[in-house]
């Protein structure tokens, strides 16, 4: 079974030098944060998060595997044509017999879920979860919310 990837960022990115990304659970849904790339959403003057919620997600992990890493063909998908810092939906072959036994699991049955990639500077982040959102959050919105 072939490996296929779904590119779902559309003129959206992670900031290229952005620090790692927070998860937290809320229920069984997964909140992803991560700071945005200014250069593809005007920003207007403030910083902006992308927050991606993964509904009903069952697990996700969070790897070491860095850009350079990436393209010195490290990840156990570099031979397949797809983009560092991009958000897919990974359909086939999961290739899951080459990743490290560090998933944090909610539900033990992932058959009727989708799998989600997405590569961050220092880390990749995968997923299976129902359906994704994601929601752009201004850094001053932010703050005001956490006072």
């Amino acid at each position: 079974m072939n490996t296929t990837f779904q590119q779902l960022n559309d003129c959206w990115r992670a900031e290229p030098d952005g620090p790692s990304p927070r998860v937290e659970w809320r229920g069984n849904d997964l909140r992803l944060t991560f700071f945005m790339n200014p250069q593809q959403l005007p920003a207007e003057g403030d910083e902006e998060l992308g927050e991606i919620i993964f509904e009903d997600c069952a697990r996700y992990r969070i790897g070491i595997l860095n850009d350079e890493g990436w393209h010195r063909g490290q990840g156990r998908w570099t031979e397949i044509p797809h983009e560092w810092g991009e958000f897919y939906e990974v359909h086939g072959d999961l290739r899951l017999e080459a990743v490290p036994n560090d998933w944090h699991v909610r539900d033990s049955e992932i058959s009727d879920r989708s799998h989600f990639l997405f590569y961050f500077r220092d880390q990749d982040f995968e997923c299976d979860a129902r359906d994704w959102t994601l929601n752009v959050i201004k850094t001053s919105e932010s703050a005001e919310v956490a006072e």
